[in-house]
């Protein structure tokens, strides 16, 4: 081979001589053959793939760019070039000079300029491709190519040029190469340079990506417009960049959605399959059976077995149920989805880790070169060089291995969600029933999340491996069979660390179980505040909070305690590993001498293998979390949709159902039986009958909503629909009516006049441009009702589906709504309308009327000939007529929240971050809940049950017009945290804490540096005894010493973390006393103003911060300083030059660190900011499914949440690239630490020994690492104290009064009860109106006084003024002669009792103030007589554990009318002088009412009595009736005005004195 290329160059291909001298070159042979075809044979390689882009696509339409011009100019001057080569050779050999005895011209100069010729050619053809690829702006491998040609020909480049210095021999070819190198430098420049098309130009100034040439996106230099914007001002959702294509959410569940069904179908076939062997193998089993079978197709045998599993309803059958769900095929879905992606990264990856190995060899050989003086200089600085290269490409591919698999976990948490979300539109009944909202949102943001944590790693399963084995083998090498010590450490360390892992789990999930009961109460307290604020109840809450944190903060302690024993061993495991090998290895043989390359090599390996052998346990704890993960999803995503053929769309009459028997759940009894109805286009339809008598169910069944067993559905032309629980959405006023319509604005005035919405428009702030909140928060249960009405009113369908909207409004609303929209003649008279009703008022003008009983259609007819049948119609009118003189729709009023917009602007939702049931839910838990009080018999079934959210004040909406929302949007803290933050930290901690800790962790850094210098001591043993046996004691002195400062580093590194953990846990302790102090004292206004949710924050998550992530953060961020300097000092020791370089690279790694961090740490708030509305508008979806479908809006929804979650993409992409970004820029830094120090060692090689430039490069090889995880934490250590600053600003709230003061009253007081008003004065806040203008009145002792007045009026605040809820502005009140101004607010409400009227289902602990509030926990001893006296003796005395039987949360598992009469009983046994009852007996039927009013007029004839009511029979036994007028529109109230009325006043009157 060598002889033929001798040949073919004309003189020597190789000869070693070339190199063995101080001053080498290669032969001019390698330069002209191997050096040539190196990068032409890359680019040949590369040109297939641009080759089919060229005969593929037509060349675009747009002009040809200058770039692109002058690309290929230069293309064609260099093919110029290779023609005059030619033309040179072919001149000496055939020109007029040439000499037929000279000697013969060698091929490789007619080859290779035909070569070149035929390259450039390829060049041109190749540039002309890229311009005609879709968005391409420039090639990889044509830049690569260009690189690769410079770099080769600078060996020709220095050969010629020495040549010349002494003669020039071939001027022509001389100034030729020149020429060529010339042009072949600007190629290089110019293909750096992206060539942007003109039609791109505005995708790349929405996305710069798009834009960015090849250099710039291995370097993601294209980013670098964001990091310094970030640097200069806080980066806003606006600043975010357009996503690429394949990045935005259609795009991605488009692709996974078509292989996640393929799959899914694969795996049902495969469940099938399974069942029918079971069912075969059942058959066999049963012989008698199987002789009657053998006829009966597949589906009847698996009904037969859905039949039996419901028959033997034991846990077995329940488990076996379980795994009734498609498996195994989400992870191939994903892996199909994104295997491009997947083969890319593994192909970075495995380059990256086969690089890693070559650094320990390159320190091995640099040691060699500073031990054995012969070798020449020039080899040390190859050396150097070799380290920065291999360095820096390990960097390249290890950033672009991070970038494909983060990019790679965020792809599959979004295809995840996206494919979650779409589920959850078609999912069927029966799966929605598994899986409560919480859960469902759970699967989006927890299970996605997991899913694309793991991707990020997968990688290591097979990478960790492969590292280990490779360390092993080289280790071998090394010290041979003596590894194996260390490795046995290695593996004696694993089942320790699980020993500890399993430990700290069962610890872990102890301390979630009292973070949980914690939030529970925690909870409760802010939804129950008002209550616990009446009631003076705040200290015992506070103490009972306080004992179960202690708990969990001796819990934490003991985990502390256990991580330190894992840290204690993670810090000497090094330390252990490799004394272990060296011990072994000096002591096997006293030929065995430890050297600094055997020493240094090693050490180096150790630290490759440390890597891997941390990160597997990790990586598999965390593969075992994500399998969880995959089984809910699984469940989830291959559950069954609900049947769209279940309701037929013919042109026959309006609605039709033939023989529908329909069912909730194929596991459920039948909701409806035999149901048989016709209703004709245009009538006017109402569907009466008791609760649970299956009204709802009717028209859930009319909707497809409900399982249908047998018969069918028609329904003609579209339907629209209005929950009997409205369901609003997070947007404005105008957007919930018009609901993706068209917008018509006559249209709209006359829906919004016809649904009575004219007044609340002119009370809310920005008219129909308000923005409702979450929920409809800031709309009372009427007003919701009445938009969720007139969205129906605007969506112009055929069928109206009414379910009874009109109870949730004040009687005169619901006739205004009856008369003007339902009715005769309302908007759709036209229309046919189905009216679920309790209003018996509107019956007479029906049309038609279907009476319900027990889930069967009993009677339909119209309201004469029904009321002539004397059947179960009359019946009904009978129950409600009983007392409809003063009840009527009234009795609807406030079973709904009655349209009660109290004065106190109330707290959210309970539980903001919970959102409330499903229709469906509540639905099925009011079924089961009225079957256990029929068990039960109780006669207080109530008679409505229903969820409406907060009443919301017109108080809140007047102070909006001020310009002043009621609810204040979080402040998101901008730019960098304070420093006084971290100070309250440490003080937190206490400073003795906070000192000995960095102290001890000081010595233990200064240890680790000691042993090194002590094993580069002992590595030169080996010079000091080269031919000598070396002395037993010397070798046990150098192991002594060497184990014991690995010891001393591990004791030292336990007890930094010891301390630490105590200081952490006092911090947490000071802070969360501190907070929870704070907030049970704020004035009640603060929680009017700040959604619970808010404040639950602090309580979870921010201390949960405190708690957790702080401490290590603060650990690792103190451990990385130390290493960094630790590392600078060693490397400076040893080679005094380095400290030359410190100062730059000090200054651009600060400037590098501030500018990521400041812009890391706005991506992260706003990745946490878009990330929340993803939620919210999932949990919206899940809640208003019913309405979703039945308006056929899926499309609309499905966009929205993919614009929803593109919105977050936008602020999670950059994140991704700002930890790339950052992390390149700091291994380029680490790369050139590398470099200094090997390129000082080779400088002062004469004064240095071998162990010290071991210990310093390969310090300097591990200082990559420690820079990067430094920057990280301190990003991260800024992100987490931002919890701290958030946690202190809620202790800095003022707080309302002292709840005990030096004048407290007599022990009896009050003994009279006697009230008194002085020219009382109140408002909200000192910038508003006043709400109670200078009231004076007298109330005598045991006066019974009723409040009555219209919504908004003050009626609620003139009992908040009582309890001090309010401070007053003027005037004073007295009772018995005492101010209560002066009294503490604990000596004030404990003497005073409020009792609160009711509406229930929200999910939450307790109910707002007209609700029944009740607390989880026992009912209490000694309550026998007071249980009797509120008529729920029976009830408690049928219940299996008494008076211990657990109140579930909310008071779930009573009915609201026991709800009502528990609160009552508190009240009995309190025997305060003074009651006050706020709607107490709303809703409650006519019975127990009757009840309730006996006992309070029996048990309490000796109080004053204060009542508050919006009917008249509240208030009939009233001595005095005390009225406030108000003009709603201006809030002004016009003072109190006394009115006696006497018991024959009929409701007509007093209507008319209310209004």
């Amino acid at each position: 081979m060598s002889h033929a290329l001798d040949e073919y160059c004309g003189s020597t291909f190789w000869n070693a001589s070339f190199l063995d001298r101080p001053d080498p070159d290669l032969p001019v042979c390698v330069e002209r053959t191997v050096l040539v075809w190196v990068p032409l044979g890359f680019l040949w390689l590369c040109s297939p793939w641009h080759l089919t882009t060229l005969f593929r696509k037509k060349p675009p339409k747009t002009p040809f760019s200058k770039l692109y011009i002058c690309k290929q100019v230069l293309a064609g001057l260099l093919f110029l070039t290779a023609i005059a080569g030619l033309l040179f050779t072919l001149a000496e050999d055939y020109g007029p000079s040439s000499n037929s005895s000279a000697k013969k011209i060698p091929a490789v100069l007619y080859a290779n300029p035909v070569l070149f010729a035929t390259s450039w050619v390829l060049v041109l053809l190749l540039q002309e491709a890229v311009r005609r690829r879709e968005r391409a702006v420039d090639s990889g491998s044509l830049f690569l190519f260009w690189m690769l040609k410079v770099i080769c020909e600078i060996f020709p480049f220095q050969t010629m040029l020495r040549e010349a210095i002494q003669q020039i021999s071939d001027l022509p070819r001389f100034c030729l190469f020149y020429i060529t190198y010339g042009l072949q430098v600007v190629a290089l420049v110019l293909s750096a340079i992206a060539d942007v098309p003109l039609g791109l130009n505005k995708v790349v100034k929405k996305n710069p990506e798009a834009g960015a040439a090849y250099l710039s996106r291995i370097t993601f230099n294209w980013f670098n417009w964001m990091v310094i914007n970030g640097y200069k001002r806080p980066l806003v959702q606006e600043d975010m960049w357009e996503l690429n294509e394949k990045e935005a959410t259609s795009y991605i569940s488009q692709e996974f959605e078509k292989i996640m069904n393929h799959e899914l179908r694969k795996a049902c076939s495969r469940l099938e399959k399974q069942q029918k062997k079971k069912n075969n193998s059942r058959l066999k089993s049963d012989p008698d059976q199987n002789g009657m079978t053998k006829g009966i197709s597949q589906d009847v045998l698996v009904m037969e077995e859905i039949g039996d599993k419901h028959k033997n309803k034991n846990k077995k059958e329940k488990k076996k149920d379980d795994s009734n769900y498609p498996k195994s095929w989400l992870v191939p879905a994903v892996i199909k989805t994104f295997k491009w992606v997947l083969i890319e990264s593994a192909v970075f990856k495995l380059i990256q880790d086969l690089l890693s190995f070559v650094n320990p060899q390159l320190l091995k050989v640099m040691i060699s070169f500073t031990q054995d003086k012969s070798i020449y200089d020039w080899q040390g600085y190859l050396y150097a060089v070799l380290l920065l290269v291999v360095a820096v490409l390990q960097s390249l591919f290890l950033q672009q291995y991070f970038q494909r698999c983060f990019v790679l976990g965020m792809k599959v948490r979004t295809g995840i969600m996206a494919a979650v979300y779409k589920k959850a539109l078609v999912v069927s009944n029966d799966a929605r029933k598994e899986s409560t909202v919480g859960e469902t949102v759970n699967l989006i943001s927890a299970d996605a999340q997991r899913f694309n944590d793991v991707t990020n790693y997968i990688h290591l399963l097979w990478s960790c491996p492969l590292q280990i084995i490779i360390s092993i083998v080289f280790l071998w090498v090394e010290l041979g069979p003596a590894v194996l010590a260390g490795l046995l450490v290695m593996i004696f360390m694993v089942p320790i660390n699980g020993l500890l892992a399993s430990k700290s789990k069962a610890l872990q999930i102890n301390h979630m179980k009292l973070k949980d009961k914690r939030m529970k109460i925690m909870t409760e307290i802010l939804n129950g505040i008002k209550i616990l604020k009446l009631y003076a109840w705040e200290s015992s809450f506070e103490a009972q909070l306080q004992g179960i944190r202690e708990k969990e903060l001796k819990v934490m302690r003991n985990l502390a305690y256990l991580s330190s024993c894992s840290t204690f061993i993670f810090a000497c495991a090094p330390a252990l590993v490799s004394l272990a090998t060296f011990a072994v290895f000096v002591s096997v043989s006293p030929d065995n001498v430890l050297d600094a390359e055997k020493a240094f090599t090693s050490i180096s390996l150790f630290n490759i293998l440390r890597f891997p052998l941390a990160m597997l346990p990790m990586l598999i704890s965390s593969l075992v979390q994500t399998v969880v993960s995959k089984k809910r999803l699984e469940k989830f995503l291959g559950g069954e949709d609900l049947d769209t053929m279940t309701v037929q769309h013919d042109d026959s009459t309006a609605v039709s159902v033939r023989n529908g028997t329909f069912t909730w759940g194929s596991d459920t009894e039948p909701a409806l039986k035999n149901v048989t109805l016709d209703i004709n286009p245009g009538h006017l339809v109402a569907v009466v009958g008791a609760v649970g008598s299956g009204k709802s169910s009717l028209i859930s069944a009319l909707l497809g909503e409900m399982h249908s067993l047998s018969g069918s559905i028609n329904v003609k032309g579209s339907v629209a629909y209005v929950p009997q629980q409205a369901w609003i959405q997070n947007a404005t006023l105008k957007d919930n009516i018009l609901f993706g319509s068209e917008l018509n604005e006559q249209k709209l005035q006359r829906v919004v006049e016809a649904c009575a919405l004219e007044p609340d428009l002119e009370l809310l702030p920005g008219g129909v441009q308000t923005e409702i909140g979450e929920k409809g928060i800031n709309l009372s249960g009427g007003q919701k009702q009445r938009v969720s009405l007139a969205r129906a009113v605007y969506s112009s369908a055929d069928v109206y589906l009414l379910d009874d909207p009109l109870s949730a409004v004040d009687s005169h609303v619901g006739k205004h709504l009856f008369e003007r929209v339902i009715g005769p003649e309302g908007l759709l008279k036209d229309k046919t309308r189905i009216l679920v009703t309790h209003g018996i008022s509107f019956l007479p003008y029906m049309d038609e009327i279907i009476v319900v009983v027990d889930g069967i259609v009993s009677e339909v007819g119209s309201y004469s000939s029904l009321r002539a049948s004397k059947g179960a119609f009359s019946e009904f009118l009978d129950m409600y007529a009983k007392e409809e003189s003063n009840r009527s729709d009234a009795q609807k009023d406030s079973a709904a929240d009655a349209e009660q917009v109290d004065v106190v602007p109330e707290s959210q939702d309970p539980q903001a971050d919970s959102p409330p049931e499903d229709m469906v839910s509540v639905t099925l838990k009011r079924e089961s809940s009225l079957r256990h009080s029929q068990r039960h018999a109780q006669p207080n079934g109530s008679i409505k049950v229903r969820t409406s959210s907060t009443a919301r004040s017109t108080i809140n909406l007047e102070e909006s017009k001020k310009g002043q929302r009621l609810i204040e949007k979080e402040a998101m803290k901008t730019g960098k945290v304070k420093f006084s933050v971290y100070l309250h930290y440490l003080r937190a901690m206490g400073w003795w804490h906070a000192s000995t800790f960095v102290m001890t962790y000081l010595l233990q850094n200064v240890a680790f540096i000691g042993q090194n210098l002590w094993l580069s001591d002992w590595t030169n043993d080996s010079e000091t005894y080269t031919n000598r046996t070396y002395p037993a004691d010397i070798r046990d002195m150098r192991i002594g010493v060497f184990g014991a400062l690995g010891v001393a580093q591990g004791f030292l590194v336990f007890l930094g973390t010891l301390i630490l953990a105590n200081g952490a846990i006092r911090a947490s302790r000071s802070l969360h006393t501190c907070l929870l102090f704070n907030i049970l004292r704020v004035p009640m206004l603060f929680f009017d103003t700040t959604p619970s949710g808010r404040v639950v924050n602090r309580f979870a998550k921010d201390i949960f911060t405190v708690d957790e992530m702080i401490p290590m953060s603060l650990r690792s961020w103190v451990l990385c300083l130390l290493g960094v300097v630790g590392t600078l000092f060693v490397i400076c020791l040893t080679t005094p030059l380095f400290t030359a370089i410190v100062v730059p690279l000090a200054v651009v790694y600060y400037f590098v660190q501030r500018f990521y961090v400041a812009t890391s740490r706005q991506l992260r708030r706003l990745d946490s900011v878009s990330r929340s509305p993803i939620y919210s508008h999932f949990g919206e979806t899940v809640l208003g499914l019913s309405v979703i479908r039945a308006y056929g809006h899926q499309e609309r929804f499905l966009e929205r949440n993919k614009i929803t979650i593109d919105d977050n993409l936008k602020s999670v992409y950059p994140w991704i690239v700002s930890n790339r970004w950052l992390a390149i820029r700091l291994e380029f830094l680490g790369n050139l630490v590398v470099f200094f120090s090997a390129l000082f060692a080779v400088l002062s090689r004469d004064t240095l020994d071998s162990g010290l430039v071991g210990l310093s490069i390969s310090y300097a090889l591990n200082v990559t690492q420690t820079l990067n995880w430094f920057v990280r934490m301190t990003s991260e250590l800024e992100t987490n104290i931002v919890a701290v600053e958030r946690v202190s600003e809620y202790t800095e709230i003022p707080n309302e009064a002292a709840w005990i003061t030096e004048k407290r009253p007599s022990a009896d007081w009050p003994s009279m009860g006697r009230v008194r008003f002085e020219d009382y004065k109140v408002r909200y806040r000192p910038e508003l109106d006043l709400v109670l203008h200078g009231i004076t009145c007298d109330i005598e002792s045991s006066e019974k006084i009723g409040i009555v007045g219209r919504t908004g009026a003050g009626k609620s605040s003139l009992t908040n003024c009582l309890f001090r809820i309010i401070e007053a502005a003027e005037g004073r009140i007295l009772i018995d002669g005492v101010d209560i101004a002066i009294l503490g607010l604990h000596d004030l409400r404990s003497k005073t009792d409020h009792h609160s009227s009711g509406d229930n289902g929200l999910k939450s602990i307790w109910f707002h103030m007209q609700d029944p509030v009740l607390f989880s926990g026992s009912l209490d001893e000694e309550i026998w007589k007071v249980l009797e006296l509120a008529h729920l003796k029976d009830y408690v005395g049928s219940l299996a554990a008494g008076l211990q039987h657990e109140v579930s949360e909310g008071g779930e598992n009573l009915s609201l009318g026991q709800r009502q009469l528990l609160c009552l009983a508190r009240a009995l046994l309190r025997k305060s002088k003074i009651l006050i009852l706020d709607e107490a007996t709303a809703a409650v039927d006519l019975e127990t009412d009757g009840l309730i009013q006996g006992t309070i007029r029996r048990e309490f004839a000796h109080c004053t009595v204060l009542t508050i009511a919006h009917r008249l029979h509240t208030i009939l036994d009233s001595s005095r009736i005390f009225q406030e007028l108000c003009i709603r529109n201006s809030l002004i109230s016009a003072g109190g005005v006394y009115k006696g009325i006497s018991e024959e006043c009929i409701l007509g009157d007093f209507e008319a004195d209310l209004h």
